[in-house]
């Protein structure tokens, strides 16, 4: 059973990410009902509703004559790349037994105009029982992940660790499709229905009041 602190936990993170004004929206994340919004540059729509297709800011347009407001998602002008001990959001690409190849969004909460890649290695997934970690118990392809940067790797990659409690997957989908909540550091539940899965699962700090 999802406890009733985790659940806090997940709301207080997305009541936080809509309070800071330099929050952005991550591939996947729901935006809106297709019955109340149009769906805009950056977006998608599934099942009814529209939904993020790229890491970015969210915006509504309304423009006259239209039934309804339209929901776009812009990527940051700023032009940054990502720096070594810098905390970045991530989205996994693929796994094997020995890393996890991932493309890094955003950086310090400010989303990347080109596209960085970076390599989570077995060995950087957590600080404790290195040798127990297998990676696809940890991450799955379409994991959001915010890591760490370590150094510029091999062929333009980078290096990245979630080697902290703070570090770990903050959004992922169960095999269904469904999304998940975290009932502990290593597992999340589907949504839907109920079904476990193991992930290296961030911990997500509670702002105090």
């Amino acid at each position: 059973m999802v406890s009733i602190q985790f659940i806090f936990n997940i709301f207080w993170m997305i009541f936080q990410m809509d309070e800071d004004k330099t929050s952005i929206k991550i591939p996947g994340e729901r935006l809106g009902s297709k019955s109340e919004f149009d769906a805009g540059e950056g977006t998608y729509i599934r099942n009814g509703f529209i939904y993020s297709k790229l890491c970015g800011k969210k915006e509504i347009n309304t423009k006259a004559g239209a039934d309804k407001p339209t929901i776009c998602v812009v990527r940051s002008g700023q032009n940054i790349v990502p720096e070594v001990n810098t905390v970045a959001m991530c989205k996994v690409i693929n796994n094997n037994p020995r890393f996890s190849k991932v493309n890094i969004l955003s950086v310090g909460g400010t989303s990347l105009k080109g596209t960085f890649k970076g390599i989570i290695r077995k060995e950087d997934v957590r600080a404790t029982q290195k040798d127990t970690v297998k990676m696809y118990e940890s991450f799955r392809p379409g994991d959001i992940v915010l890591a760490r940067i370590l150094s510029l790797g091999d062929s333009q990659s980078y290096f990245l660790s979630t080697a902290e409690n703070e570090l770990g997957v903050i959004y992922a989908c169960s095999e269904s499709g469904y999304s998940m909540i975290p009932i502990s550091w290593c597992e999340m539940q589907c949504s839907h229905s109920g079904k476990k899965e193991h992930r290296k699962v961030a911990k997500v700090k509670i702002r105090q009041v």
